[in-house]
């Protein structure tokens, strides 16, 4: 499995985002569902933490957009306790090609080094980039990122994933994400992502075009920052 729990450390393939209205999502989705069967992780929420400098460098040279960049994140797919299973990974993009970098580690592991610098006992090739990146910019725990994700593979290529990201919500005040006190961001909308190996098929791009949906840059912690939509 290449998509929402997959235990793979390192992940290349080729990202394209897109942002749809209610509309338009229904509109897509009655026009593509008999290509889609539902991936087994169809539908969750994905709690994020994305870490950056107290200038926010890494959320401002992501603005600028560069055809290279990279952010730190920390994701679960569930609330968290000392043993919940967590993802600590770096993202590039290079153009609209990523390269994701990731460790799995308990969330005391996690805590652990966040407060007290302690490194964890995992990947350690992976974990020296990110404790690099940690050093390198003096990253802490910055924006909370909660969405639920409605999740979609091609019958004809299981690799191939469609996901839509809705019901956003965010804090920069607290990063447990026990703790709902978040605010509502973008409740209206869906962040779609297409990721693949293998390149968008003629058909979709077609059914894309005729509803007017065209490829975006958009970054939900950029336009949180940004506090736009």
């Amino acid at each position: 499995m290449q998509g929402g729990k997959s235990m793979n450390t390192i992940i290349d393939r080729f990202e394209q985002k897109y942002l749809l209205n209610k509309c338009d999502y229904n509109l897509l989705i009655n026009k593509i569902n008999d290509y889609l069967v539902k991936d087994k992780y169809f539908k969750e929420t994905i709690y994020n933490i994305y870490f950056d400098s107290d200038d926010y460098t890494l959320i401002n040279r992501s603005l600028e957009k560069p055809i290279y960049k990279e952010k730190l994140r920390m994701r679960s797919y569930d609330k968290t306790s000392d043993f919940t299973n967590i993802f600590l990974e770096i993202k590039k993009k290079y153009i609209r090609n990523s390269n994701k970098r990731r460790v799995i580690i308990s969330y005391k592991d996690y805590l652990d080094y966040i407060n007290y610098g302690i490194v964890p006992n995992c990947n350690k090739q992976i974990m020296n980039e990110i404790d690099y990146c940690f050093k390198r910019y003096k990253l802490k725990p910055k924006i909370k990122i909660l969405y639920d994700r409605l999740a979609y593979n091609l019958k004809s290529d299981e690799t191939f994933r469609i996901t839509f990201d809705t019901n956003i919500r965010y804090s920069k005040d607290n990063m447990d994400f026990n703790n709902d006190n978040n605010t509502m961001f973008m409740n209206d909308k869906y962040v779609m992502e297409i990721k693949t190996f293998s390149g968008i098929p003629l058909w979709l791009n077609k059914i894309l075009n005729s509803l007017g949906i065209y490829p975006t840059s958009y970054s939900k912690v950029g336009k949180i920052y940004e506090g736009g939509i």
